[in-house]
């Protein structure tokens, strides 16, 4: 039987009981908004006012910073950086979605650097193939962006599609890890 861990989800009533440590790094890419509970990764976002976080977790302690957010923050620098070069792959999240949300992120963090899929596979890889706009939906919820890795889902005509983040950073990411492109 598989052991459930204790530690609760930052999403849960608010983030009641749950600290989160934040930061916001300069990047290439622009600021990178990055917000971690015990259990993981809860925010990744580009261009993002850290006062989101109070609205998306009202009941939670906010702290900025900390020693063992500083090492975390470090390395998801790295992956934004070098995404092609970067293994993120161990980085812990704690997301919270439907069980078909829980899926489709579960299939892109499955598709390798330098991949892209189309949101028709990805709808099929979850068992769902008639699902394409709900795969697309869930693909554009995802709250961690770059450790569930939506960049690399485009459209079946080999364009970009839509990204949180702009057009523009989506295919900085996919270049950096060594994706073709039409563009």
């Amino acid at each position: 039987m598989k052991q459930t861990d204790p530690t609760p989800s930052a999403w849960t009533d608010g983030g009641r009981g749950t600290v989160i440590h934040w930061g916001v790094a300069q990047t290439s890419l622009g600021p990178m908004l990055v917000a971690a509970s015990a259990k993981g990764v809860v925010r990744l976002s580009f261009g993002e006012d850290p006062a989101v976080l109070a609205e998306r977790f009202p009941n939670a302690e906010l702290v900025q910073g900390g020693a063992s957010f500083a090492a975390l923050l470090a390395e998801i620098i790295k992956a934004a950086e070098a995404p092609g070069e970067t293994d993120f792959d161990h980085i812990p999240v704690d997301v919270s979605g439907t069980p078909f949300q829980q899926s489709v992120w579960q299939a892109l963090r499955r598709i390798p650097k330098g991949e892209t899929r189309t949101y028709a596979q990805l709808a099929a890889e979850v068992g769902r193939p008639g699902a394409v706009r709900a795969a697309g939906s869930a693909n554009g919820a995802n709250h961690v962006s770059l450790l569930i890795p939506c960049h690399r889902v485009i459209r079946s005509d080999g364009s970009l599609g839509g990204y949180a983040w702009g057009l523009e950073i989506k295919a900085k990411l996919l270049q950096r890890e060594g994706a073709l492109l039409l563009l």
